[in-house]
């Protein structure tokens, strides 16, 4: 064994044992503890939980190899996911809170007084969170494969077994302080190399004022070889694919399930602004490294690696060759590896790049730590929105009313082990890189959740048949749309798969609007409901008036 592999190894086992002894020691014993860690967590290490939930696989391992790939057209990942967060503070989340429900469909049944539009957004969600799950669980395998150089589903096998144990033990009480120390690990993880190499090749240990130079040496690089430059626009997709990825990516962010139930878990409205607002710092240190993070990486690939003789390349080209995500051929037969005979996946550039600078075992052990910490913290969110979908949606509102807290509780932990075992079977052949499936959920959930949830918080006069009619359009044309693009060729204006929100959303809101202008409307009582949701806690609406405590005002 060399001491790469045991320095990784180690930090990699210490963090699982933490990880776990977290979850056991802040179990679930109840279930308002199971679904929002009984709604008592300070904003501050919400907001630092939120960014772990948040900061996926795709997120840590695949964003900045989004970015080194497709240059300037990557930025939309980037934008779409970080503007998301902006419309979930300041539009829905401070509103769901004072709603004061444990899940999304159930603000939904609630909100509109229909139990088939209940059951209807749980089975989104389940759709949604399985379809993001799929996509973390990749990623572990990802890092689990490079760790032990065995193929990449061994890897997604170990990542189950983990997550499957503190998942199902915690619930969210143990989630919560699980993902406050994933979001430590991952973050240092991510910004220690990426300051590194900053001080390696500018002589400057802040990335973010110093990889523009760099930028500027990649073009000149660029057009030397004679291909796309690194920072020119369109070049790999066409605007109106840009925008509609930046769009799905937004749209999806302020409806995603398991991020939204986050701000469930704290006491108020203002606390959970101040979750928000402490989520965009932590979110934010890690999305404006990734340009910097991208830039070195490729012209560290571009000055050292492309050009030299096929014969005696880095070591570390043959660990990474054996996991299978890396291709170095030498297809011209002139015994030089040229840029273009580099194939590598996106989803290593991350965990590759501390190897390629050479930037030491340990460097190599803690980001292979964080990026599990990325993948596992995800993970863990989503399986608890499946689990609640479940168990408290379906089973507990629709199946079961009178079921005991015992029996949720033990329905609830078998529908998280059974979720973990089937996403993790999908993983192990993805129908995409990381950053694409996780896309595709975005695309989802903007087609789906985030119409209703606008149109249920903002616009008093949908009802129930609008927001049923609405959440089904949605969901058929997302995914219709996204098996067209990408299995069929079929596109609109140019717009792939990944974009495929924009027209669920569209079709969504439409036919919410005309379903619900055609149909009879919500109660009064309903209606003086929902206008009460925009003011804060210590202010009601009722009787088409503002009052605090027992005065108009």
């Amino acid at each position: 064994m060399d001491t790469q592999f045991l320095v990784s190894l180690l930090l990699i086992v210490a963090s699982f044992g933490l990880y776990i002894g977290i979850a056991v020691f802040n179990r679930a014993r109840q279930t308002s503890e199971f679904f929002v860690a009984g709604r008592g967590v300070p904003a501050i290490y919400n907001g630092m939980a939120i960014g772990a939930d948040w900061m996926s696989a795709a997120s840590f391992i695949g964003l900045a190899g989004t970015v080194m790939v497709l240059g300037y057209d990557g930025l939309a990942y980037i934008m779409g996911w970080t503007g998301g967060y902006l419309l979930l503070t300041f539009l829905l989340a401070p509103q769901l809170r004072k709603y004061g429900r444990y899940t999304v469909p159930e603000f939904i049944g609630d909100r509109f007084q229909s139990k088939t539009a209940l059951v209807i957004a749980a089975i989104a969600t389940i759709i949604i969170s399985f379809t993001y799950s799929i996509g973390q669980l990749a990623g572990s395998g990802v890092v689990i494969g490079r760790l032990f150089e065995v193929d990449a589903k061994v890897g997604v096998m170990i990542g189950v077994v983990i997550i499957a144990i503190y998942a199902t033990f915690g619930g969210m009480k143990g989630i919560t302080w699980t993902q406050v120390a994933q979001y430590i690990i991952l973050i240092l993880a991510y910004l220690i190399p990426v300051i590194f190499m900053s001080l390696q090749i500018t002589n400057n240990p802040i990335p973010w004022l110093s990889y523009g130079n760099v930028v500027s040496e990649l073009g000149e690089l660029d057009r030397e070889l004679g291909i796309s430059e690194y920072f020119a626009p369109f070049e790999s997709a066409s605007k109106w694919q840009f925008i509609a990825l930046m769009f799905s990516l937004m749209a999806g962010t302020a409806g995603l399930p398991h991020v939204i139930v986050r701000f469930y878990t704290v006491s108020t409205m203002k606390a959970a602004r101040w979750s928000g607002a402490w989520a965009l710092l932590f979110i934010g240190l890690l999305y404006l490294s990734a340009p910097a993070y991208a830039a070195f990486s490729r012209f560290i690939l571009m000055k050292q690696v492309a050009g030299s003789p096929i014969d005696s390349l880095p070591g570390w080209t043959d660990k990474w060759v054996n996991t299978g995500l890396l291709t170095m051929a030498d297809t011209s037969g002139d015994g030089i590896l040229q840029w273009k005979e580099i194939a590598i996946s996106n989803d290593i550039v991350v965990m590759a790049t501390p190897e390629i600078a050479d930037l030491g075992v340990f460097v190599i052990g803690l980001v292979a730590a964080g990026a599990m910490a990325a993948a596992l913290s995800t993970a863990g969110g989503l399986l608890i929105a499946i689990s609640s979908s479940f168990s408290h949606d379906i089973y507990y509102r629709i199946i079961n009313p009178r079921a005991t807290e015992r029996k949720r509780m033990s329905v609830a932990r078998w529908s998280i082990l059974i979720a973990t075992i089937v996403a993790g079977v999908v993983a192990l052949n993805p129908p995409g890189v990381i950053t694409q499936i996780v896309a595709w959920a975005f695309a989802l959930a903007s087609g789906t959740f985030f119409p209703a949830l606008i149109l249920g918080v903002w616009w008093k006069r949908a009802n129930a048949p609008g927001v049923i009619a609405g959440m089904i359009v949605g969901l058929v044309v997302t995914l219709t749309y996204i098996f067209l693009a990408k299995y069929g060729g079929f596109t609109i204006l140019g717009i792939i798969d990944t974009g495929a929100g924009i027209f669920g959303a569209i079709s969504a809101i439409l036919t919410n609007v005309i379903v619900s202008l055609s149909t009879k409307p919500p109660s009064q009582k309903l209606q003086d409901e929902v206008m009460d949701l925009r003011y804060p806690e210590q202010l009601t609406f009722k009787d088409g008036e503002v009052w605090k405590d027992d005065r108009v005002i």
